[in-house]
């Protein structure tokens, strides 16, 4: 809230205000009466009562965050703060007019009183300055976070559409295409559809958050064929989505750069065929390769799924899970429900 040397200089003026306004209040002569001992009892509640609070806070703050269990954490943060200082108000005083200033008995309870309700305002003015100020932070920083994601995203997005328009990736398919021409022609003509479709998709969904899964496919589709065209036998798709999980949502694209990935981290051959599997296991969507890592691996900027990461951490708390094993590589990306 503020630096510990800033808050004990404004506990001290707080607890000097609040002992000249006891006695504006509750005007008390006392036989050999010292001021300084009622500044210091004052100065000491203060204390007292604003760090203690803080505590609480602080503790509750683990068990019962503002801005996941507002109701809860009022309900348990109210009794818990004035019980406490209540009995942080009363037991000092009571022991400072017993042995420090004796009162007259028909001021005691009047004063008491008094104190009581001017320790629990401080206490509530305490608890709303604070309460305050971390849904102001926590504002701040899902403002912060907001414009993180955009820029990232947008940053994932250019690099997925730059890999797909890259000289690199049009070459390869140019030559396959040329090579068409001359066997198939009519195979040659898919291959422009489908080469069409990758690059409407990518056009369409450059901007978009979220497409569902039954979109991302038919995109997938058309990108495996291009691939399938140009390794032949060399690599296998085996796909496997249940109809009913089509309307999930992932990012656009994120499907494509896993895809992507595989391929280009390893080896294509009809020596070492590539099988690249993509399933729905539970809530998740998990795509598996076997592992045989390329010597010569393509030129890249391996973002592929430190983007895939990046998005997904604005839309849910469930991490991509990456698991390498001696024979497999597997990635499980999360299905996200509409909002």
């Amino acid at each position: 809230m503020l630096n510990n040397r800033k808050r004990f200089i404004y506990m001290v003026l707080v607890g000097i205000a609040i002992s000249f306004l006891l006695h504006a209040l509750l005007p008390v002569s006392v036989k050999n009466y010292n001021r300084t001992f009622d500044f210091l009892i004052s100065i000491f509640i203060t204390i007292l009562i604003w760090e203690g609070n803080l505590r609480i806070d602080h503790l509750l703050n683990q068990k019962f965050p503002w801005d996941q269990k507002p109701g809860k954490r009022l309900l348990v943060h109210l009794p818990i703060s004035l019980v406490y200082s209540v009995m942080g108000i009363v037991i000092p005083m009571s022991l400072h007019a017993k042995y420090v200033c004796v009162l007259p008995e028909d001021k005691k309870g009047e004063l008491m009183s008094v104190s009581v309700v001017i320790g629990v305002l401080v206490t509530f003015v305490l608890l709303a300055m604070e309460i305050s100020t971390q849904f102001f932070r926590k504002w701040k920083g899902s403002l912060v976070e907001v414009e993180k994601y955009k820029a990232e995203s947008a940053q994932a997005q250019l690099q997925s559409l730059k890999d797909q328009i890259n000289p690199h990736f049009l070459f390869n398919n140019l030559s396959v295409l040329s090579s068409l021409v001359y066997k198939d022609q009519d195979k040659a003509v898919d291959f422009i559809n489908q080469l069409s479709k990758v690059y409407r998709y990518l056009l369409d969904n450059r901007t978009s958050e979220l497409v569902t899964l039954e979109t991302e496919f038919q995109f997938i589709n058309s990108y495996t064929y291009l691939n399938q065209i140009r390794y032949d036998k060399n690599i296998v798709f085996d796909i496997q989505i249940p109809a009913d999980r089509m309307n999930a949502l992932i990012p656009p694209m994120s499907l494509q750069l896993l895809v992507e990935n595989a391929i280009k981290h390893n080896e294509v051959s009809s020596a070492q065929p590539l099988t690249i599997s993509i399933m729905v296991i539970g809530e998740m969507l998990v795509i598996q390769n076997n592992l045989q890592p390329r010597s010569n691996k393509e030129p890249g900027s391996n973002t592929g799924l430190q983007n895939i990461q990046t998005r997904y951490k604005f839309f849910t708390d469930i991490p991509v899970e990456i698991v390498q094993s001696d024979k497999t590589f597997t990635v499980r990306i999360p299905l996200l429900k509409s909002r």
